[in-house]
């Protein structure tokens, strides 16, 4: 099948780039001149595991191009997939303005009938907008489906290839039939595609981000409290997730959620119920106590120091709003450093992928270090805020012989506590008792 692909941001790379690999052709269509050479050229743009070779494979094949040219890049297109930013506007709510931009160029543009698919996360009516703004000027058939992506950072490769459900909304049947055909070898094995209306399928993506987002804060809010009241929070969790109704993913406590996704996704939503005359209250709340949670560390540092940070200098392991992605956006690492950094304090990082992209965000207000022992020298002490493979099983020896004082603040959980009490470190974790010196 012939595919386009408008928009190689992440999704829409690991979009047209997983397509290809089972065969179809696909264009992917960009705005941006430069990274569409950089990518033409066989240079990759963003960090994925495992997306690199799939990337260089299909190319290589010639199933995979890329063009700025959108009417070259849907002429011989069956479906064309919208996978374009929706960041939020000051008010919360998602912009379409790139979306609703290339509708309605669509409608200009195309010769025969396609299907035009919403990719990027949308608000629940989106689908109708998209239509109205392709139906102005187009002169051929077309239907517009709601198709929303459900890929992790760090596994998106395998959550396309192998995905736990496909979500299709369309009320079309000339359209359900090609997007089945089109999922028919990622559904191999049994994993469902659920057709649905476009609404319902806009809204079953905010409200899976939005159901995560809140078992984190919740789970969050439980590691403060065992903290008061003197109790594990890992053993909590263990005891809870146990349970099949509840399950055992997302509930690792930490310093907060981040990333393209949840932040927004979750803002979106409330935004939607407020124009409905709805008070979300669960999610305000979800919201408020992520905001707080990614400085949770904060007090436990400035306790440890007497309230003065002026002139210490931390070492910070971990930038990426998650591991195994170079994605910073919203990344509690970020509102450490900004903290501390007001306080006086001064701050070396290392992160295995995103040093480039925070370098391009806050530029020298840190210290780069080439790697995570580096960034160690002459540091006070040592912050975790991303859980990295790479730190889970360090040198502590080495960490204790270059680090002033055997100090850590764990905003991931990564050691077992009684561990580094026999080490001797004083190491400050969340929802857990801390070990002292």
């Amino acid at each position: 099948m012939k595919i386009t692909v408008v928009g190689t941001g992440y999704v829409g790379l690991v979009t047209g780039t997983c397509f290809a690999e089972t065969g179809n052709d696909v264009t992917c269509v960009d705005i941006d001149i430069n990274k569409v050479n950089k990518l033409s050229a066989g240079q990759i743009t963003i960090y994925e595991p495992g997306l690199e070779k799939l990337f260089e494979r299909n190319l290589k094949e010639g199933r995979l191009h890329f063009t700025i040219n959108l009417a070259e890049g849907i002429r011989e297109a069956q479906v064309i997939f919208l996978a374009l930013p929706t960041p939020p506007g000051e008010d919360g709510s998602a912009d379409l303005s790139y979306i609703l931009r290339v509708a309605d160029q669509l409608g200009e543009l195309m010769q025969d009938y396609k299907v035009i698919v919403d990719k990027s996360t949308v608000p629940v009516g989106t689908a109708d907008k998209v239509h109205a703004a392709v139906l102005k000027s187009a002169k051929v058939e077309f239907d517009v489906v709601s198709n929303p992506e459900f890929l992790r950072e760090g596994v998106a490769v395998e959550d396309f290839m192998k995905p736990d459900r496909v979500v299709i909304g369309t009320s079309s049947e000339r359209a359900r039939k090609v997007m089945g055909d089109l999922y028919a070898p990622f559904v191999r094995q049994g994993n469902p595609i659920i057709y649905m209306d476009e609404k319902s399928a806009e809204l079953t993506k905010y409200a899976a981000n939005s159901f995560l987002a809140t078992k984190i804060s919740f789970m969050n809010e439980i590691a403060i409290l065992c903290e008061k009241l003197g109790a594990d929070v890992d053993m909590v969790r263990r005891g809870i997730g146990s349970d099949d109704r509840i399950g055992k993913r997302f509930l690792f406590p930490g310093i907060g959620y981040g990333g393209s996704c949840f932040p927004k996704d979750v803002q979106a939503l409330v935004k939607s119920s407020q124009e409905v005359q709805y008070d979300f209250r669960i999610l305000d709340a979800v919201m408020d106590v992520n905001e707080k949670q990614k400085l949770f560390l904060l007090p436990k540092i400035s306790a440890y120091y007497k309230g003065n940070l002026k002139g210490r200098h931390f070492a910070l392991w971990g930038l990426a709003f998650k591991p195994n992605t170079d994605d910073i956006r919203e990344a509690p690492a970020l509102y450490i450093i900004d903290a501390l950094v007001k306080e006086g304090a001064t701050v070396s990082v290392f992160d295995p992928e995103a040093m480039a992209n925070v370098k391009g965000v806050i530029g020298d207000k840190v210290t780069y270090a080439e790697n995570q022992y580096a960034a160690l020298d002459k540091a006070d002490a040592l912050i975790i805020a991303t859980e990295w493979s790479v730190f889970r099983t360090p040198d502590f020896d080495r960490i204790a012989d270059t680090l002033k004082e055997k100090v850590v603040f764990d905003g991931r959980n990564l050691f077992e506590v009684p561990r580094m009490q026999e080490l001797g470190f004083f190491y400050e974790s969340v929802g857990r008792k801390p070990s002292t010196l």
